[in-house]
């Protein structure tokens, strides 16, 4: 499974990539109308439309790539095998120390009440 979300996770960057390509080489809406108006080099009142809808079409599949990508990713990323538990949840395990002699844990510190953390002058 690990060979699966590292491809999945490759899917989504090269996605994350090609979207910033597409949208930075886009133009805005009101681009094209200042152009033909003067304040620009266009032929045309309206440019050309056919790269505008090959971009922004372009743009919408690889959002969409990213989306399912980072939907499978957040699947993956939360599905835990049933044998293991949290790590939080198992007990340490105290190893003995070089002389043989078993190493006790220090007992849990008990917090103090709020009147004792107030520092006082």
């Amino acid at each position: 499974m690990s060979v699966l979300v590292n491809v999945i996770l490759a899917v989504q960057m090269l996605a994350a990539l090609g979207m910033i390509g597409l949208i930075l080489v886009q133009h805005g809406k009101g681009a094209d109308m200042g152009a033909a108006f003067g304040s620009g080099s266009s032929g045309s009142l309206f440019g050309a439309s056919g790269s505008a809808n090959f971009l922004s079409r372009s743009t919408a599949v690889l959002a969409a790539v990213f989306f399912v990508s980072t939907l499978a990713l957040a699947y993956f990323g939360n599905a835990r095998p049933a044998s293991s538990g949290s790590v939080l949840e198992t007990p340490a395990v105290v190893a003995p120390a070089s002389g043989g002699v078993d190493v006790v844990p220090a007992p849990p510190v008990v917090p103090a009440s709020g009147a004792a953390q107030i520092p006082t002058k």
